[in-house]
Formats: structure tokens, sequence, C-alpha cells
């Protein structure tokens, strides 16, 4: 029977694995050998990766591929993706390819404000409060700056602080609800610093306010965080040409807009599509997220969130003909950083970062924001088209042939053979038992 450990942390790295080998591993050695074959043989950039979290064992890789061929506001670049799953980077660069000669792709960030809450119990007057925040409001700006001294002098800190009645869904709660520009970081620290803050001089003006009576004084702060949903820290991007320049065919190219148009349109009415729809942008979004060092959780969690805004999830794309032009665009919100965290700690990071002509980050938004439109517009190209399944099989095809542990020879009649057969994991097993048995 497994008992639980005390004192875990503070194992060194060798004792942790061979305790977690000798109590959870089928294969003890194998296990431990899988691990450490992973470590980098850089003991300083290993060091360095051990100290990213708590309790490192290894390191985890992810493939990195490049999607070249971007040309986004007139600059062409090659982004990096870092990404497990099949057929994502050729897609992109795909996309990349068909938009090269049609103009590329265009973006424009649209705002970048970032919000935090301090989250507050009051049991009192509404009216007293929202006197007392009145005559506050400048103490809770000044006592914090400290904190936002040096954003502010390179052009951000706190736009503003509202005070927010949320009585109507929970007895005797309210908002200190803060917007924030935090320039090329992301910003978490500086807002939950800003946040902690807030709540503080909240809890000492009340104490020391003429108009609150004894119960009124204490205020009760639940917890002072920043938010991941940002809708007002937004990027639009779109690509658009005559539909007659989509192909050369004029009638396949007016067929191929329609239906394109048309499968966007159900993925506005129909949320068992735009799940998918919206998780194939993101396939373009997380992988170039990770690339540079950002939080893609935060990001997944804001941008579904936004998909949802108007009480209904659907597409966050949008397609349509208009006058003979043919367009498809997107908006969404990307809180992202190249400064501080990973960006200035990740050696690959920096690399990508450097790859992509070191951008600030609005400059980062649009490519991010480019990344998924790509993917969106190959996959929805795929699926009007031959079949999602056509491209992605071919793709995946390779990730079976090593499951199977195939010879370069069984690979050379594997691929001659599925060039005209339609590729299913069932299939190439059957196809690899039967050139093993003959």
């Amino acid at each position: 029977m497994k008992q639980p450990i005390n004192g875990f942390s503070k194992l060194p790295k060798e004792e942790k694995i061979n305790w977690l080998a000798t109590h959870y591993f089928t294969n003890k050695e194998e296990g431990i050998t899988i691990l450490k074959s992973y470590w980098n043989s850089d003991k300083k950039l290993q060091q360095l990766h051990d100290e990213f979290i708590e309790n490192t064992i290894t390191n985890f890789y992810l493939p990195q591929g490049i999607a070249p061929n971007f040309l986004i506001n007139g600059s062409l670049l090659s982004i990096p993706m870092a990404i497990e799953e099949s057929s994502v980077v050729a897609a992109a660069s795909n996309a990349a390819k068909f938009w090269l000669t049609r103009g590329g792709f265009h973006a424009e960030v649209r705002s970048t404000i970032k919000i935090g809450q301090v989250h507050f119990i009051f049991n009192g007057s509404k009216s007293v409060l929202s006197s007392f925040f009145n005559e506050k409001k400048a103490i809770f700006l000044k006592e914090s700056e400290p904190i936002t001294r040096n954003m502010q002098k390179r052009g951000g800190g706190i736009l503003d602080i509202e005070l927010i009645d949320k009585t109507d869904q929970m007895s005797g709660y309210y908002q200190l609800h803060c917007s924030f520009e935090t320039l090329d970081a992301m910003g978490a620290n500086f807002i939950n610093s800003c946040l902690e803050q807030f709540a503080k001089t909240l809890k000492k003006e009340a104490l020391s306010y003429p108009l609150f009576n004894d119960k009124e004084k204490n205020i009760e702060v639940i917890m002072s965080i920043l938010s991941n949903y940002v809708p007002e820290c937004l990027v639009k991007v779109w690509v658009e040409c005559p539909v007659e320049k989509l192909f050369n065919d004029s009638e396949k190219s007016l067929d191929f807009a329609r239906r394109f148009v048309t499968a966007v349109n159900i993925a506005k009415i129909e949320p068992y599509r735009a799940v998918t729809h919206n998780k194939g942008i993101m396939n373009g979004i997380d992988a170039v997220v990770i690339a540079t060092g950002n939080d893609f959780r935060a990001i997944e969690a804001g941008v579904h969130a936004y998909a949802s805004k108007n009480g209904r999830y659907k597409s966050l794309s949008h397609a349509e003909i208009t006058n003979g032009i043919f367009k498809f665009s997107m908006e969404l919100p990307l809180a992202l950083g190249t400064v501080g965290g990973l960006t200035k700690l990740h050696p690959l990071v920096q690399l990508n970062l450097d790859m992509l002509g070191n951008p600030g980050a609005k400059q980062l938004m649009k490519i991010v924001a480019v990344a998924g439109l790509a993917q969106n517009f190959a996959a929805l190209r795929s699926l009007t088209t031959s079949g999602i399944q056509e491209g992605h099989m071919k793709m995946h095809l390779g990730n079976i042939l090593n499951q199977l542990e195939a010879t370069s020879e069984e690979r050379k009649q594997v691929e001659t053979h599925f060039s005209s057969n339609t590729i299913t994991h069932s299939a190439v097993t059957d196809f690899i038992n039967q050139l093993r048995n003959n």
C-alpha cells in the first residue's frame, strides 16, 4: 500500500526521482532512464529549467516548428510554433503561402486595457459606501504610487478604479473594478500588487471613516486578483481579396467562397461546431503563445469567455462576400507580454522573439492572432473541399509508423500504398502486419 511522503519538496532531485520510481513506476530502472534522458546536458541550462517550477524531475519537450511566408502588414515573418499535434504547422504554412500573393494578413490592435478586481463584502448603506469611495479614490491611487512609479514612467499604470455594486447577485458583495495599462509586460505581478495595496487602503480608510458605523468599518476583503477576461485588450486580424482571385477558376472561386462563408455562419449558430471551430483557431494561437513564453491557459480562458460574451458560445471568426470581395476576419482578446517572466529567462523563447524581430506586446498580439486566423482558414478550406482527414492523416501517418516501429523499407512501402488508399490506424497496422508475415 502506498504511503504519503512528508518533506518531498526538500529532497534533492535524485532522491525525488528514486522515491517516485520505487513507489509508482512499473519498471523502476527504465522509468529513471527515461526521465534522465530528457535532462539537458548543459548543467547551467538544466538548473535554469529546474527553477522554473517546483519539484522538477525532468523536462517535457514539445516539438517546435516554423511556419514561414507570413506577410503581416507588409512585413514578411517566419513564425515559431510549439505544439504536439500533427498538421497544425503545415496548415498554418499553407495558409500563409496562400495569402502571400493575395495581399497578406492585416492586423490592428484596438486596445490594450487589462482588468483586476478587489472582491469584498460590505453590509451597510450603499450610498454611504459610494460617498466613501468617491472621497478616498485619490488615496487609493496615491498609496499605490511606489508600485506604479516605474510603470508610469514608461507610459503605463492604473487607468481607473470603479466601485461596482453586485449586491443584486450576492448579499453584501462589491468590487473595486480596476483597469490597467501594462505596456509590453503581461503585467500579472504588477496588477496583483496594485490590487493588494488597494485592499489594504480600503480596510485602513474604512476603519477611520466617520460616516461608517462600527459594523460598516470592518469591510471584509475576500480576494484581490487580476482577471484573465480582457474584453478590452483586443486585436483584429483579417485577409481579403476579390472572389475571382481566390483560385484561377472563377466558378470554383465563387463556390469556395460561398461554402466557406456558410461554414463560418454554421459555427455562429451551432455551439457543437463552434467549440471545434474555435479550438482550431487556438491550435495556431497556443502554439505561438507557448513558443514566446506566454501563458496559454490564461489566453484560452479569456478567448473562450469572449466567444460567449453575448450569452451564447459562437465562432470567433467572421466571413463575408461584399461587392465581390471575400473577407475573412477575427477580433479577440490577447493579453500578452514580451518582457518579464520566461521571456527573459528561457533561451529558446528569447531566440523565438528575436526571430520575430523582438516585437513589443502589441506587435506580438498581431502575430499571434494572425496565426490563429491562418489556422482557421486552412481548416475551413480543407473542411469545405477535400475534407479534414485527407491532409491530417497524411501528416499523422508518421506517428502511426513510429508506434509500429516500422523500418525504413516498411515506411517506403506504406507511403507508396497509402498514397492512393485511405489512411486509418487499423489499415496501416494491417498493412504492416501483412508485410511482416510475407
